[in-house]
């Protein structure tokens, strides 16, 4: 990885058979490229297993000793290296998917001190009720959620050949790459200076 650039996770938060999640990364991961900020990994929950059944242990105290799946392995590794994440997710039921959910709680340090941005896609909302759901649960874990994310309401109608049509998108998500890359370096020099006190 180039020391000058961040390691980027996206995470596709949508499992559901025909979700549009996948078309939304790859636009988001198209941008942070353009950006240049970033070394970008977009990591795909449904190609993971992430059972809904939690250890009894807390994996804030079990730390490296948790135990979690093999198959969860490339996700915890994913996340154990990020500078930064970006969360793609849709809206169910005024909320965010369940295997968004399962894919936080089997992890916490991993999102210690790092900074979460929030691309999310929906009905006339746009998915904010998902993101503000999100940042309640993320803030617990002690990651800093940024405030300027994307959101594309109606987005059936709002895209076409995977691009959304609003041509202010990409001036949007330079916006949220820049507050994104000062938050990444602000972060991780801190982590690599102070031990978080978590």
């Amino acid at each position: 990885m180039d020391n000058d650039k961040h390691k980027l996770v996206i995470i596709v938060g949508s499992v559901r058979e025909g979700r549009f999640g996948p078309v939304v990364a790859s636009w988001i991961a198209e941008q942070a490229r353009l950006h240049a900020g970033f070394d970008v990994d977009v990591v795909d929950l449904a190609e993971i297993d992430i059972p809904l059944t939690l250890p009894a242990a807390s994996p804030k105290y079990a730390g490296d000793d948790y135990p979690r799946p093999a198959a969860m392995a490339p996700l915890t590794s994913a996340l154990e290296s990020a500078d930064a994440f970006i969360v793609v997710t849709p809206e169910y039921n005024h909320s965010y998917p369940a295997s968004l959910k399962a894919a936080i709680d089997w992890h916490f340090t991993q999102w210690t001190a790092k900074p979460v941005a929030f691309v999310s896609y929906g009905g006339a909302a746009g998915g904010r009720h998902a993101v503000l759901h999100l940042e309640n649960v993320l803030t617990e874990l002690h990651a800093v959620t940024i405030r300027d994310g994307l959101s594309f309401p109606n987005y059936y109608t709002a895209w076409q050949d995977g691009r959304p049509l609003d041509p202010q998108a990409p001036g949007y998500a330079k916006t949220l790459f820049d507050q994104l890359a000062w938050w990444a370096g602000a972060l991780r020099t801190a982590r690599e200076t102070t031990p978080y006190p978590a």
